[in-house]
């Protein structure tokens, strides 16, 4: 039995040192010190050894209970210290730390507004490959191999006649190839051009296409859309402004500018105090671009235009820097 009593007194030693929590210290106290732990079991077995042993086991035994206590409470106030030192770290005066709540990106919210507008006046939503060939992106744009009008749209190749997309406008080639008029389609998504990134360009941005395909489709009706769009995006004050300009897919072709909304027209640093702002160019669709679809340029007319959405989103809430869109810095997502 004497072997016996030394062997638990080094279990015990041996798993009290391995101890870590309170959870583990009264799992062990139960197991050795409580009423059918395994020292009392010995104190039972003691009542059947010879008299002449008894007196000299019984102290081994109460030695060993002893000891078991005495470790057990030394454990006790050690594990209450550290869990003491833990909870003093923990002020609970400091204010609590409130969940970041996320929200949608300017750009997002600016193109959702766009296309809200333009669901409303009776448009289809469409979406293509950003991913193009030269045909679609080019050619059946009236845009054919060398031509100078290329020269504004610096490409990103991935094959010889495999590009990035650089406009929006391949959409309605595609829709149009698909489709027999009518045709009323806006054409939203990401464009890519090999450009200097600056404040005012960066390699990809957001467009939004419009086309307008049917029997005696005029610009007076574009002007008029142009201007409802115009109204609820900027407010109902503002006036548009069209100017001549040259894009090789439509004939006659314009920018539009929207009176500053700003400063109503009277100028202010955003409009560079001319009291306009150029929003997005628009014109008749080639005659061209029909024969690339197969449409009858005697029947039919249509206007197309399109948009940054960047260039919108700058305006509306007066950002000077195109580069904050893609940094992703919290102190300017905030705002929005």
């Amino acid at each position: 039995m004497k072997n016996q009593i030394e062997e638990v007194k080094s279990k015990f030693l041996s798993e009290i040192s391995s101890v870590e929590d309170e959870k583990q210290l009264e799992e062990l106290r139960v197991k050795y010190l409580g009423r059918r732990g395994i020292i009392q079991s010995l104190f039972d077995k003691l009542r059947e050894v010879p008299k002449e042993e008894k007196p000299a086991l019984g102290k081994l035994l109460n030695e060993l209970k002893e000891l078991a206590q005495g470790k057990y409470n030394e454990k006790k106030l050690e594990i209450k210290g550290k869990k003491a030192k833990v909870e003093s770290f923990v002020d609970l005066t400091i204010p609590g730390r409130l969940k970041y709540t996320g929200r949608k990106h300017p750009l997002t919210q600016t193109l959702e507004e766009i296309k809200k507008i333009f669901i409303g006046m009776g448009f289809e939503v469409a979406s293509g490959p950003e991913i193009e060939d030269d045909y679609h992106n080019f050619e059946a744009l009236n845009i054919p191999p060398e031509h100078p009008a290329r020269d504004m749209q610096d490409t990103f190749f991935i094959e010889d006649k495999i590009i990035l997309r650089t406009h929006t406008s391949p959409v309605q080639i595609r829709v149009m190839e698909s489709k027999k008029p009518p045709v009323r389609i806006i054409a939203p998504g990401r464009v890519y051009r090999n450009e200097a990134i600056s404040a005012r360009s960066y390699c990809l941005f957001h467009q939004v296409e419009g086309l307008y395909v049917d029997e005696g489709v005029s610009f007076a009706e574009l002007k008029g859309t142009l201007l409802a769009f115009a109204k609820q995006m900027f407010g109902s004050d503002v006036k548009l402004r069209f100017r001549p300009s040259f894009f090789p897919f439509t004939e006659p072709s314009a920018e539009v500018d929207v009176s500053c909304f700003i400063c109503g027209g009277k100028g202010c640093r955003v409009c560079k105090y001319g009291g306009w702002l150029e929003i997005l160019g628009c014109g008749m669709v080639d005659p061209n671009v029909f024969k690339f679809v197969g449409y009858d340029a005697e029947k039919y007319t249509g206007y197309a235009f399109g948009m940054g959405v960047e260039r919108i989103a700058m305006l509306k809430y007066g950002i000077d820097d195109i580069r904050l869109f893609y940094e992703n810095d919290f102190r300017f997502l905030d705002q929005f």
